[in-house]
């Protein structure tokens, strides 16, 4: 698979608890990905952040939070990031989704070694 230099960097903002389909809405997402031949996903749990409500999610031992922030990252073409939003869509009941032009610099191995 390979992805063009000049690519899409899909970002989404999520909560640990969202849910698709009774199952975590980060793992839907990162499936749903995979199915439709997308490059690669990567999913990072945050210790702590908040959203459009102003509540503060923490992991702080003090004050054991749920709903930990989560962010996916996407990287493919403008195209298949582009007919992924729909389904992206359609998935989320909330939450942030950004969208900027990247630069690939290497995907995989490299072949220049």
């Amino acid at each position: 698979m390979q992805i063009p230099r000049d690519a899409m960097l899909l970002r989404i903002f999520i909560g640990e608890d969202d849910k698709y389909q009774h199952k975590p809405l980060y793992e839907a997402i990162v499936l749903k990905a995979r199915e439709l031949h997308l490059a690669g996903a990567t999913v990072l749990r945050g210790p702590m952040g908040y959203g459009h409500s102003s509540r503060l999610h923490t992991a702080k031992i003090v004050r054991l939070s749920e709903d930990l922030p989560f962010v996916i990252e996407i990287v493919d073409s403008e195209e298949k990031i582009n007919a992924f939003l729909p389904v992206l869509d359609s998935m989320m009941g909330n939450g942030l989704v950004t969208l900027e032009k990247v630069q690939v610099l290497q995907y995989g191995p490299s072949s220049t070694r």
